[in-house]
């Protein structure tokens, strides 16, 4: 395994030199931050923050500036999740991962099998671990780090890296989805289901949820959204047709689009609101739906959903 934390490069001289060196690395970065955090805003102020710190530092002392500033990527990130951890257990409902259109502007650029997946499951799945399992598994498996050098970066000795590290791939492994989809057949599926959802039709939707499907809504308690998972496909059934009766939540427009590397959409309500769906495909069955509501987790989808999501990888409906 290649130490990937590792730059080279010479050094360039000057502030624009050093803007330009730290570029380099935003995109490393953001992926890790968005990994450890589950939030896209907060992943950018991590990364923010690590800028103002790069500039305040004798950058002549810096080696490697990949390792340093994932060091302090990564210490700010765990700070952040203490905190984090405190507000989870007072959210409102069920709580997701704030959507992220281009996973692969996130991709991690190893050959991990996680280097790329930034699917709600495997985010719910890395959420249940500690801050330092966590951190130390996406350092070491998603980030291919030694861990002599995650050793370094959380502060902790090898063996207690490994140990956290072991748990974290444990428990990922045993949590997160492995249900590959051809693009064609995902595509198919999830119009079926946006027509279902505009129309209410029970009969279609019915046919394509699995018989245990598992719909989370989050809200954050800011906007309606169930406080509890809905479990079973009737179950769902019955609320999806009970929404398009009372016209509770008319949608006004839904665009196709990759959330999270799931297919999914953006949905405009008739109040101008937004949501995100992501669909967990199985065969040929949806087996998990991903709604957020929450207008907070939705900002920096907004633009880019009022002009069509480009670059979704999905036709229009």
């Amino acid at each position: 395994m290649t130490d990937a934390l590792h730059d080279h490069g010479v050094p360039e001289e000057g502030g624009h030199g050093d803007a330009e060196q730290f570029e380099r690395h935003r995109r490393y970065l953001t992926g890790l931050a968005y990994r450890m955090l589950g939030s896209v805003t907060e992943a950018e102020d991590a990364v923010q923050e690590a800028y103002l710190r790069w500039h305040g530092i004798d950058r002549a002392r810096v080696d490697s500036p990949r390792a340093f500033l994932a060091k302090v990527v990564s210490r700010i990130c765990l700070d952040q999740m203490k905190s984090a951890r405190a507000k989870r257990e007072v959210y409102v409902g069920p709580w997701l991962p704030e959507p992220v259109l281009d996973a692969d502007s996130l991709g991690a650029e190893t050959a991990s099998d996680y280097a790329t997946d930034l699917s709600v499951g495997l985010m719910l799945a890395l959420e249940r671990l500690s801050p330092l399992e966590r951190a130390a598994f996406l350092l070491h498996d998603v980030f291919d780090v030694e861990f002599e050098e995650v050793a370094r970066l959380l502060g902790r000795n090898q063996a207690t890296c490994r140990q956290l590290a072991a748990r974290g791939r444990t428990h990922v492994r045993e949590s997160r989805p492995r249900f590959p989809v051809q693009p064609d057949k995902g595509n198919e599926i999830l119009q079926a289901f946006m027509t279902a959802y505009r129309t209410g039709n029970v009969d279609r939707l019915a046919g394509i949820l699995s018989e245990d499907a598992v719909l989370y809504t989050d809200g954050g308690g800011k906007r309606k959204a169930a406080l509890n998972p809905i479990v079973g496909r009737a179950r769902i059934v019955a609320l999806i047709a009970g929404l398009a009766r009372k016209r509770v939540l008319p949608v006004l427009d839904l665009r196709p689009a990759m959330i999270n590397g799931l297919p999914g959409c953006v949905g405009t309500l008739a109040n101008g609101e937004l949501l995100t769906i992501a669909l967990e495909i199985a065969g040929d069955e949806i087996g998990m739906v991903y709604i957020v509501r929450n207008p907070e987790k939705l900002k920096h989808v907004s633009d880019r959903a009022r002009v069509g999501v480009p670059g979704s990888g999905l036709p229009d409906a």
